[in-house]
This record gives C-alpha cells, structure tokens and sequence, in this order.
C-alpha cells in the first residue's frame, strides 16, 4: 500500500512538472504574438506558425516512424487542430493587434475555468465540488485584479480574446484525453498535420511584400510561437493533462497570467503594478488547494 501511495505520488508530481513546463513556455506566447503583429499580418502569423511547426511535425512524425491515428482518433484529432492550431492562435493575434498583450493576458485567468468544463462535457474528468470553489476563486481573482488594474476598460478585441479561450480550452481538453491513448508527440504532431494543406497555402498567399521592412523582433516573436507556443509547449502540457487531468493541471494556466505580465513589462516595456505578485501568491495557494481537493 505504501509503495503504491509513493507511485501515485511520483506520477502527480510528474504530471505537475510537465504542467508547469509547458505553462512556462505558453507565458510568452502572448508578448511573442504581439512582437509579431506589430508588423506582421496576424493571419499571416497564425497560419506561418501552423505551417513551420507542421513542417517540423511532419518530420519528427516521419523519423520516429509513428503509427497512423485509428479511424475514432481523426475527429478528435481535427477538434484538437480547430482549438489550438487555428482558435487561439488567429483570435489572439487579432486581439493584440489593437490593444497591449498586458490587456488581453487576464483572459488567461478564465482558461482554466474553460478547460476543465470542456473536461467534465467530454468524460476526462469529474472534480469534486470544492474543486469547483477553489477554480472559480483563482479566475476571478486573476480576472478581477488585472482588469481593475487596468480600469476596467473594455475593447471591441476583449471579443476575440473570449474567442480564443473558448476555442483553446476545448482544444486542451480533448487533446489531453487523446494523449492518454497517442502520446503528446502524436496529438500535436497529427493536429499539425492535419492542418498543413491549409496552414502551407494561407502562408504563402499571405507572405510578406517587403521582408526587408519587417524588424527583427516580428521575426523572433514569429519563430518563437512557431516553434515553442506550438509545438514545443504542448509536448509538455499535453503529457501534464493526461497524467493529472485536464481539470487539475488546467489550474496552473492562473499563473500563466502572471508570467506573461512579467514577460510583458520585461521585453515590451508594459508597466505591471507591484501589487500584482501579491495577488500572484494568492493565486498560487488557490491553485495548490485545487490540486489537492480535485
């Protein structure tokens, strides 16, 4: 009994590694996208990272000689790609492309609340009720804050921002359930996939006019929501869903947001209240009173 207590406990902890892996590197994808569309196209933006981390699927997919999905797994697979291939990616780029990744990142603070409820719809997960307390707190407090913080002032783009959420929590949500048959390499590789003919023809169309007129900095925040928000995140974050659950591990997206301002007023200069990483800490105990009450 003790030696299988110990186990559970070494593949929780594991499952929150994982989480807490990709979490990290999910924190830049906003500040990434919107060095990006400051003077890229976002729809050249979302359909250039699809393509690019395609490519690499595609590749790795080929040198490891991975099996083809069974016929059940394709819809799933196509659900995968409609939430994290295309939902979020287009709907957030079009957000901050009209206001500050500082304002569109609080919407984080509502993505565990979409995932685990997309978890409970498709069967992953069944959360005790206090779950249910300690998740709604850490969102609202997340939430709150930062939009008190910011004035409260709501923007025709908070839409898409909501979009996204949406899209990205079902693409979470069944992406986890799927990787407990396929692996994370093989959920996100085969979305990718899934979307190359799409993602390979919209790049094209929509490739820049003058490449010379494009800085830098649009090519590395390009790059890195190409490589890391869309492929190598979701190695992590996809294996930290299925080992822990989607409802449970979701709980670490809370400290997404604050991350993300971190990254924000690091590299884009936007100014983040010390009272925040007060917040952060609150935020940090509710998601660790998830974790033990799920």
């Amino acid at each position: 009994t003790s030696l299988a207590i110990d186990r559970a406990r070494s593949g929780d902890w594991t499952a929150w590694a994982h989480g807490a892996a990709g979490m990290l590197i999910f924190s830049a994808s906003l500040p990434a996208t919107r060095a990006a569309v400051a003077a890229l196209d976002p729809w050249f933006v979302t359909a250039g990272r699809a393509a690019l981390a395609g490519l690499l699927a595609a590749g790795l997919l080929v040198l490891t000689r991975a099996p083809w999905p069974s016929r059940r797994d394709w819809m799933a697979l196509g659900v995968v790609a409609f939430g994290v291939v295309l939902g979020f990616p287009l709907f957030s780029a079009l957000a901050v492309r009209f206001v500050p990744s500082s304002h569109a990142i609080p919407f984080v603070g509502l993505l565990p609340l979409s995932t685990a409820g997309f978890a409970v719809l498709i069967g992953q997960d069944r959360p005790r009720p206090l779950f249910w307390l300690f998740a709604v707190l850490g969102s609202a407090l997340v939430a709150g804050h930062a939009w008190i913080a910011g004035g409260l002032d709501f923007e025709a783009a908070d839409l898409f921002m909501l979009a996204a959420i949406v899209t990205c929590g079902l693409g979470y949500a069944v992406g986890g359930k799927l990787t407990t048959r396929l692996g994370s390499l093989a959920v996100i590789s085969w979305a990718l996939v899934l979307s190359l003919p799409v993602s390979i023809i919209a790049s094209v169309a929509l490739w820049p006019a003058n490449l010379a007129a494009v800085p830098a900095s649009a090519w590395a925040g390009f790059g890195y929501v190409s490589l890391f928000s869309m492929f190598v995140g979701f190695l992590f974050w996809y294996r930290g869903l299925a080992l822990g659950g989607a409802a449970r591990v979701g709980q670490l997206q809370l400290l997404q947001t604050f991350f993300g301002l971190g990254l924000s007023a690091l590299l884009l200069g936007e100014a983040v209240a010390p009272v925040t990483w007060a917040v952060a800490v609150g935020v940090a105990l509710l998601v660790l009173a998830a974790r033990r009450v799920a």
